[in-house]
This record gives structure tokens, C-alpha cells and sequence, in this order.
């Protein structure tokens, strides 16, 4: 088996990186509507020989990498998606600056895409240094449903794969930091739709009706003691009211309210329990007002759950390549109350998901905002980081 040189990718590699990142910023496309981000991927694939990809989730691609290297036959995958999001973008200051009014890459999704693509061109350029396969998931719309995490798991992508590996950009990490800690590091996300059903009266006249606004008003009060009185501190369950919409006129007593929202938590065990009171809070509010509620569901992501060796092999290898001290396994800094359909993959297989820092002076804005981003020197070291721990795995 030939030797692995220290640098990982080629010239030519770093910079098809750079522009693909800097070509998806300026076109972002929303989930389920990668169209151009999807055919950009396939010709670069294509212009460093690599064929034979796949399309998932219509607007999504895998490609394989079959190793030739005698040894183990062991299976991993890569995740890097590529949706945006509908933000107007005001960084003025980048010359790759979004070009399509309202939408904007402001979640790093262009620079994760990259480095799956990076891993992708390296991989296939070193066929010869690694045996079993590296599929390379360039995933769409981890934003919004569908959600393409959940068609990998439910078309079987995953089946007879010993690991998968994804990754996000940290805006409160400093760039040049890693981090990955043990356990659950996202929390499940799931929606519900509430009607309280009351009956309509005249303004001057409450007692001839049934307020529905006045059950809505208790049951956002209600529902957040599920969080506070009824869930373990260490669970960090977030019940979030995301849209409320009710009434006709200022002198009409409200006859219905229509509210949508998410439920979170870390636990996987809990998921259904926190669904199961909601709903009983909001029929309890409503029998309570003399109303009626009609509650629905649905099931999103789940949480992330980072495998216990899998990291500790991340974090020696980090200290190896990048040095004491870029390795971070804090939860105030490596986890928190958002979602990644990445837990999808994590429920299939053991998994490992990484964060890459990017803050540093003069750029300090979190994900989901106008004046998002991250720096395009973050792009090659955390390419070759990847690449290192894919070929470990595979090869070891």
C-alpha cells in the first residue's frame, strides 16, 4: 500500500473546493429545488473522472468510491448538504455574494458541500490507499420537508454501512477548533398543528360564547410547564409556539384558533411522551373553556447521537493533525437546542458529527441570519480532517 502524503489534496482539488463553494453562494436554491446545485455537482464529479452518481430525493446525489487497497471491506459515508435559506443576504463585502434576491446560503451549507466534494475527488484519486467503499451523500433539504436525511434512512442508503459522518460550521467555536462530544448533541424536532374550537358570539356578549382566544392564551401558558415541571433539566426540552392565527373582527368573540409549533428534546425515549402531553394539555384547555381541540403530528428529525468510540477517534486524530487544544468536547460550545435530519443517519448507523469553528474577529453573526459567514480558509483543512478520519475508519 502506498504511503499517504501529508497533503491530501491536490492543487487542483483545493480549488475546485473553493469554487464550488463559491458558486453555490452565489446561486443558492431552496430544499427540494437544488436543481443547479445538483447538476454543478455532478459535472464537477465528472470533470476529475468521477462517475456513476446517483440521484436520491430527486434534486439529491451519492456517489461510491470503491477502494482497491487489500484489508478490510468496511463501509462509511459522508454527509455534506446543500440547500439555503429564504434570507435576504447583506454582505455586501463578498465578492461570491448571493445573486438571487431573498435567499442566501446562511447556514454553511455551500461550505459542507464543499468538503463532502472535496472528500469525494481525494478519495477517488487514491483508490489505491484504502480498501471497502466511501459513499459521498450530497444531501438536499435538510431545512424544510420532505427531508432528504429521512429518504436516505427510508430508501435503505445506509443498509450494510458500518458508519456515517457529517459536520456543521459553529459560529460560537472558534475557526480552527473542532469539536464533537459524546451522546446526543442535537435535539429531535417535531411539529404539531393546534385548533381550539369555540363558538362565535357578539363582542358585547362574551358569556353567549366560547372564547377560543381566551384558550389559546392558556394554553401557551400551560404547555411551557411540561418543560419546566415535567421534563429533567439535562433534557433541555424546547416547546416553541411558531405561528398562532385567530378572529374575524374586534367586536366578535373568536370562534377558532389555529397555532403550529415544534417540539424538541435530546432524548429519544422522551420524544413521544412530550408529543403525548401537548396534546393533552391542549384538549385538558380546552374542555377546561368549554371549547374543543383537534390536535395533529408529525414526526421530524431525531436527534443526533455521536457515537462514543467514533469520537474518541476524532479527537486524538484532531490532536494529531491540528494540535492540543483545537479539540473541544464542551457542550456549551459543541451542542445545543437546534436539529439536523443528520439524526436520520445517526439512527441507522454509528455516527459522528463534527463541528468546524469559524468565529473570529469581524465575524461573529450565528447561522440563520443576513450577515452569516465563514471564511473559505476553513474549507482545506477541514477537507483533509475529514478525508484522515474517512481513511481510519475505513482502513482500521
Amino acid at each position: 500500500m502506498e504511503t499517504i502524503a501529508n497533503k491530501l489534496l491536490s492543487d487542483a482539488e483545493q480549488d475546485a473546493i473553493i469554487e464550488m463553494r463559491h458558486a453555490m453562494h452565489r446561486e443558492p436554491e431552496l430544499s427540494n429545488n437544488e436543481w443547479k446545485t445538483q447538476r454543478r455537482i455532478r459535472e464537477t464529479l465528472e470533470k476529475f473522472g468521477l462517475t456513476g452518481a446517483k440521484t436520491f430525493h430527486k434534486t439529491g446525489l451519492y456517489v461510491d468510491i470503491e477502494g482497491l487497497a487489500s484489508g478490510p471491506q468496511r463501509s462509511v459515508a459522508v454527509r455534506g448538504d446543500i440547500d439555503a435559506l429564504p434570507i435576504q443576504e447583506v454582505r455586501d463585502d463578498l465578492s461570491y455574494r448571493s445573486q438571487v434576491p431573498g435567499l442566501m446560503h446562511a447556514c454553511g451549507h455551500d461550505t459542507h458541500a464543499s468538503i463532502a466534494m472535496g472528500a469525494a475527488l481525494a478519495f477517488h484519486r487514491m483508490r489505491e490507499n484504502f480498501s471497502g467503499k466511501l459513499r459521498v451523500f450530497f444531501q438536499p433539504a435538510e431545512e424544510a420537508e420532505p427531508l432528504g436525511g429521512r429518504s436516505v434512512a427510508e430508501g435503505g442508503l445506509l443498509s450494510g454501512f458500518d458508519a456515517a459522518i457529517g459536520f456543521h460550521v459553529k459560529t460560537d467555536l472558534l475557526a480552527g477548533m473542532y469539536g464533537a462530544p459524546a451522546g446526543a448533541v442535537t435535539k429531535s424536532a417535531d411539529q404539531f398543528t393546534l385548533t381550539l374550537i369555540g363558538t362565535m358570539a357578539h363582542g358585547a356578549r362574551p358569556h353567549a360564547g366560547v372564547d377560543a382566544i381566551a384558550m389559546a392564551g392558556a394554553f401557551i401558558n400551560e404547555v411551557q410547564k411540561v418543560v419546566s415541571r415535567e421534563m429533567p433539566f439535562d433534557d433541555g426540552a424546547i416547546i416553541t409556539i411558531g405561528t398562532i392565527a385567530g378572529g374575524e373582527a374586534t367586536n366578535i368573540i373568536c370562534p377558532s384558533v389555529t397555532m403550529t409549533g415544534t417540539i424538541r428534546t435530546s432524548s429519544a425515549e422522551r420524544r413521544t411522551l412530550l408529543v403525548q402531553r401537548v396534546r393533552e394539555i391542549a384538549e385538558g384547555v380546552a374542555a377546561m373553556h368549554r371549547g374543543k381541540a383537534e390536535f395533529s403530528s408529525r414526526l421530524g428529525e431525531p436527534p443526533v447521537i455521536n457515537d462514543v468510540d467514533m469520537v474518541e477517534r476524532f479527537r486524538r486524530l484532531v490532536i494529531e493533525t491540528a494540535g492540543e487544544g483545537k479539540f473541544s468536547d464542551r457542550k456549551s460550545e459543541t451542542a445545543g437546542g437546534g436539529s439536523d435530519d443528520f439524526g436520520f443517519y445517526s439512527a441507522c448507523v454509528p455516527s459522528i458529527y463534527f463541528w468546524f469553528g469559524s468565529k473570529e474577529p469581524g465575524n461573529e453573526s450565528g447561522v440563520h441570519t443576513p450577515t452569516f459567514g465563514a471564511s473559505d480558509d476553513l474549507l482545506v483543512p477541514t477537507t483533509e480532517l475529514t478525508v484522515r478520519y474517512c481513511l481510519e475508519m475505513l482502513n482500521t
